[in-house]
């Protein structure tokens, strides 16, 4: 048979496979059911359902969504789970099935969640993208994301529902941890490292999956922060800010792609042909596979109600190209009717049919579509992925204030005192999508802490205090006696995005796990948790003022999905610490910060404001924004790219090759940068560009360029920046890319507000 002979180019094999095809066959391969209902696991054994079975015989199965997802939503748990071997068997007898079962033997296309680790029992939790983000390193990522793909791949899964590349515009929105931030150059490069990391050099090699770009588009800029809300937004804007990450993406190579939920101008980015036709597909020459989020097709129904019904909605989807469903309800409820009423061209589902197909040739599943067992077991949460973790955490975490040099703390002096809800919780420190956790894998700030000191349990002190949203107090006052007894307390305090993974819940008093009648919950953050503010919650502050009133050293540790805004604690805590959720290994990248084993480098990508009501508050805004409130200035209190260290770098010397260029031209902008401080550090050297005059309105500034540079004391480096059209081009009058003639600024400096200028002038004449 043709399409089984792999020294047959791609596409003739696919047209042959796509001509033995009927028409059930077709819209087989264009749903994708939810992988997890596909067997069942009792004392060690997997047994596939008589449901899919029944399936895969009657038409086939294109796609299974989370075969080896595990959390709540799931129902899947430790002890009913797939441990790493056992995920990869069940994979292989899941495709043995669909191969030998089914008329054309075509393979499953496995696709997993993957936003910070791969979301199944066993794998490696890494920090949330927006801690990644606030690394500033792209290599780094991109080392992330090839041992994600290890991990994915090995147990069989071949597509990854990630990066997130939403630009957050309120992070009231539950999902800004999913972000890295809310520039879009910043955005566009951990994107391009996402695709070269998750893919690889080669799709059909046994370490790479396919990255799936989410959510197409602007789903980070909803009305009032809430989730899948209505986004209004012109062309030029969407073009120049929200899908320029896309398209980075997409030139990188990335073969799918995520339509958001929310409607831009009226229509749903479910059937908006102008953004999935017109610009993904013809003009950035986008050929991979477009795969709906779950429940997108039914939302145009009932939801959007843009679609009469079922059948209208799936018919209206497919036509604007989307080529497989998320769940497959609605493809595989109506698209067979729908053809044998005329009511959907059969060409249409042929295009769509044959994208998938393409992808599963270029992933080399017809010639290896099994999982190696034995390789699972051995590389999935192995100790290079560990340390791996332990270092992206480390470089994620931004010292907001080190007043009187406050930290580092010493290792051997001095009582410290560990208090708040988040101190000894270790789902709280994992964000949104992830799967369960053995107890003994997480290692919490507390114990963190207690690593360093060589477990010295004289030294240390323990409180939870309070719960991230409970109104209890009832364990302020031990919280208060261990504070009393120390010479530094550390309070670890922010929100948390864990579901209910049945961990019952803690005696405020002792800190000590209980079991109660309660559910308790603290989730305040994730996917449909949006928020009016961005306080605290529940009695963290109160706690943190009884605390603070005992005169000694306060350092705050914030793990949270969004930024914090607590004007009280910015003014009166000694230390302030931004963690994010910092993954498995974020209290041992906590601790490395907090003794000085790590200097802190990491910088804001999200600025943080002093009120809720300062919002939009992102750095980027337009020039006629306005300049304050009548309460207040509308500066953020930590602007973008802020972050402290525990040494000084200097700026000096900014200098540009030459003072004019043309708009085909380049010139290269150089910076002497020096460790002034008495320790090594690491600083983020941030490249700013200003239109000056411009025939539309620009930003103050925009983020062109950046990158990591460590420094010893006392040495020097010049960092070396090359500027050329796309730096300085805009979207303009004719919604076209064009770089004007005129003055444009250059900045380069520590963060967005303290820089160093010099001018450059483009002329299409020297």
């Amino acid at each position: 048979m043709i399409y089984q002979d792999r020294s047959i180019p791609t596409e003739e094999r696919v047209e042959h496979l796509l001509g033995l095809m009927t028409i059930k066959e077709k819209v087989g391969q264009l749903i994708q059911p939810f992988g997890w209902q596909t067997y069942e696991h009792s004392e060690g054994e997997v047994v596939l359902t008589e449901a899919f079975k029944a399936q895969v015989e009657d038409g086939g199965v294109g796609s299974l969504y989370g075969v080896l997802r595990a959390d709540p939503w799931t129902g899947v748990t430790l002890e009913s789970g797939l441990s790493p071997r056992e995920g990869a068997e069940a994979v292989n007898a899941i495709q043995r099935y669909a191969i030998e079962h089914s008329r054309l033997g075509i393979p499953i296309l496995i696709g997993e969640e993957c936003s910070h680790g791969h979301m199944a029992i066993g794998a490696t939790v890494f920090p949330v993208p927006l801690s990644i983000g606030s690394t500033w390193n792209v290599d780094l990522y991109r080392e992330m994301c090839r041992a994600v793909a290890r991990e994915t791949r090995s147990q069989g899964g071949a597509v990854t529902y990630s990066p997130v590349l939403d630009v957050v515009r309120d992070p009231r929105w539950g999902r800004t941890e999913e972000c890295f931030g809310e520039d879009p150059y910043l955005i566009s490069e951990f994107a391009v490292a996402s695709v070269e990391g998750l893919q690889g050099e080669r799709l059909d090699s046994e370490d790479s999956v396919v990255a799936t770009l989410k959510h197409f588009v602007a789903y980070g800029s909803s009305e009032g922060g809430r989730n899948a809300g209505p986004v209004h937004m012109g062309l030029r804007e969407l073009l120049e800010v929200d899908m320029l990450p896309f398209k980075k993406a997409v030139e990188a190579g990335a073969l799918s792609i995520m339509p958001a939920y929310n409607e831009i101008d009226g229509i749903p980015c479910t059937v908006n042909t102008e953004l999935l036709e017109s610009i993904l597909r013809s003009e950035w020459g986008f050929d991979g596979m477009l795969i709906t989020d779950c429940g997108a097709i039914d939302m145009l129904a009932s939801g959007h109600d843009t679609a009469e019904d079922g059948m209208d909605a799936a018919v209206r989807a497919i036509s604007a190209g989307i080529d497989m469903e998320m769940s497959g309800e609605m493809f595989g409820r109506y698209l067979l009717e729908a053809v044998r009423q005329n009511k959907l061209d059969p060409a249409v589902l042929d295009q769509a049919v044959r994208r998938v197909l393409t992808l599963k040739f270029k992933l080399g599943l017809f010639e290896q579509p099994y999982a190696d067992p034995d390789k699972a077991a051995k590389i999935i949460g192995c100790e290079e992925h560990v340390r791996l973790a332990r270092q992206t955490a480390s470089e994620g975490i931004i010292l907001l204030k080190n007043e009187g040099n406050t930290l580092p703390l010493s290792k051997s002096v001095g009582k410290i005192a560990v208090i708040g809800p988040n101190a000894d919780q270790g789902y709280n420190q994992l964000g949104d999508y992830t799967s369960p956790q053995p107890r003994s894998k997480i290692v919490t700030v507390l114990e963190g802490i207690s690593n360093h000191l060589q477990n010295n349990s004289d030294r240390l002190l323990y409180a939870p205090g309070c719960r991230i949203k409970d109104g209890s107090k009832e364990g302020f006052e031990y919280a208060l006696t261990c504070a009393g007894q120390a010479d530094t307390v550390v309070m670890v305090v922010g929100g948390s995005s864990a579901r209910d993974f049945g961990e019952g819940s803690i005696d405020l008093r002792t800190g000590a796990s209980k079991v109660t009648e309660h559910s308790w919950s603290d989730m305040e953050c994730g996917e449909g948790i949006d928020r009016m503010t961005l306080e605290l919650a529940g009695v963290q502050l109160e706690l943190i003022q009884e605390i603070h009133r005992l005169g000694k050293p306060v350092v705050i540790v914030y793990i949270n999905g969004r930024p914090i805004a607590e004007p009280w604690v910015d003014d009166h805590a000694h230390a302030i610490l931004e963690a994010w959720y910092p993954g498995q290994e974020g209290g041992n990248a906590i601790a490395d910060i907090l003794f000085g084993e790590v200097n802190p480098s990491g910088r804001l990508t999200i600025s943080i404001p002093k009120h809720v009501g300062q919002l939009p508050v992102y750095y980027n805004g337009k020039r006629s924004r306005g300049k304050r409130y009548l309460e207040a200035d509308s500066q953020p209190r930590y602007p973008f790219g802020y972050g402290l260290s525990y040494t000084e770098f200097s700026y000096t010397n900014l200098s540009v090759t030459a003072d004019t260029m043309t708009p085909e031209g380049s010139v290269t902008v150089a910076v002497e940068l020096t460790n002034t401080g008495p320790v090594e550090g690491s600083e983020v050297v941030q490249l700013y560009i200003t239109d000056v005059v411009s025939t539309v309105t620009r930003p103050a500034k925009e983020l062109k360029d950046f990158c990591k540079v460590a420094l010893q004391p006392g040495e020097s480096r010049t960092v070396e920046f090359t500027i050329s059209a796309q730096h300085l081009q805009c979207i303009g009058m004719d919604y076209k890319p064009v770089v004007e003639e005129g003055l444009f600024r250059i900045h380069v400096g520590r963060n967005v507000n303290d820089t160093l200028s010099t001018d450059l002038m483009v002329r299409e004449v020297l």
